[in-house]
């Protein structure tokens, strides 16, 4: 077991390993400029630092980082330490609205903003229709214009979603990229898995037609540093309980199975599919480790929690109020990662347990919504 036991050697470590992982990758973005839309974001707590402690240690041209987000929540405060940084430049723009008219030039891009916690994109269904589709069309028209500029897009990365495969038969567990999905286009959750759908054709079709270097990347439970405790998902849900100091709660039975993946070795798929990733590809990210319940994930936070910081509650069940709760759930997620591990040499290597053991030090000092360290 790491002996990490701090909310700042967590993110270190975690900096140090992703730029470990990216020693081929990080070095073809030197002296280029990255933008990345929802940069404020939980992917984006990873993507931006890490790219920036690449800088720190290496004695080439830097890379330049622009973050472009809305800030609907506030500026957060890791965000905010970056401020002095020469080769970040932080803009705000909503990207369901028009493109500002100077934008670029950019040789790589990353499309990170979009709303993806249940809770959230349930509230605000077309907002979240918007950033996926027209957010997305906006940049994609843009690398069109580039291709007549003196500055071309190398890369384009865009996030869709393991959602976009809806809840798997059996026999399509664990899934590959080529599975073509069972989703409803009208329950709650649609509005998010449908327009990540509709997303994932628009960049297969421009990287065709026009020749673009679109890759698509499809997360499968991301997990760990930069993900909100008040996001509404399950691990922020259990350390928010943690740190209150109440029992852990439950709105279901539990049952349902997930992989789920370290946000450190997350990053290190994305850069690789972003720099190396074939055009008008998708790539899964996520860890083919066994499934855990999630259930069993409460059961291991108790755990840890009793063991690192003396939590005396419980695991508890109970029933939500919202009748669309578990409405279009999936009952069970594993990926298949042979594509990326064959084509990228991804290879995710923290474990659930360190990685459930280094976000719970890291909710530890970022209680509070806008509280990244």
């Amino acid at each position: 077991m790491s002996d990490i036991a701090s909310a700042s050697q967590v993110v270190q470590v975690d900096l140090d390993y992703i730029c470990s992982k990216l020693e081929q990758e990080l070095p073809m973005l030197a002296g280029k400029r990255v933008a990345i839309t929802g940069g404020a974001g939980f992917l984006g707590y990873y993507l931006v630092q890490g790219l920036l402690h690449w800088n720190s240690l290496s004695s080439g041209p830097p890379i330049q980082v622009t973050v472009f987000d809305n800030f609907s929540r506030g500026t957060p405060s890791w965000l905010v330490a970056l401020e002095k940084d020469p080769n970040l430049e932080t803009l705000r723009h909503d990207i369901t609205h028009p493109l500002p008219e100077e934008f670029g030039p950019f040789e790589y891009m990353i499309h990170a903003a979009s709303i993806a916690s249940p809770i959230i994109y349930r509230q605000y269904p077309i907002e979240t229709m918007d950033a996926n589709v027209d957010g997305l069309r906006r940049l994609l028209d843009w690398a069109c214009e580039q291709k007549s500029s003196s500055t071309q897009v190398e890369g384009f990365l865009f996030f869709s979603t393991s959602e976009i495969y809806g809840d798997p038969t059996p026999d399509k567990i664990p899934t590959d990229e080529n599975y073509r999905g069972n989703v409803s286009c009208t329950g709650p959750r649609a509005c998010y898995d449908e327009s990540k759908r509709y997303g994932e054709t628009l960049c297969v079709n421009f990287a065709r037609v026009h020749d673009l270097p679109i890759r698509i990347a499809r997360p499968f439970n991301n997990y760990g540093p930069g993900l909100k405790i008040e996001d509404g998902r399950a691990l922020p849900d259990f350390a928010r309980n943690v740190f209150q100091g109440t029992d852990i709660v439950l709105l279901s039975d539990g049952a349902p199975t997930r992989t789920f993946c370290y946000v450190a070795d997350a990053i290190v798929g994305y850069i690789k599919i972003l720099t190396r990733g074939r055009n008008g590809e998708s790539y899964n990210v996520g860890t083919d480790d066994d499934e855990i319940s999630i259930r069993g994930m409460a059961e291991m936070v108790v755990g840890l929690a009793a063991e690192h910081f003396d939590y005396s509650g419980s695991l508890v069940f109970e029933t939500s109020p919202d009748a669309d709760y578990l409405v279009d759930n999936p009952n069970r997620r594993r990926p298949v990662i042979d594509k990326a591990r064959a084509e990228l040499g991804y290879a995710p290597e923290i474990s659930l347990e360190e990685g459930v053991r280094r976000s719970l030090y890291w909710y530890s000092k970022n209680r509070e919504e806008k509280g990244e360290a």
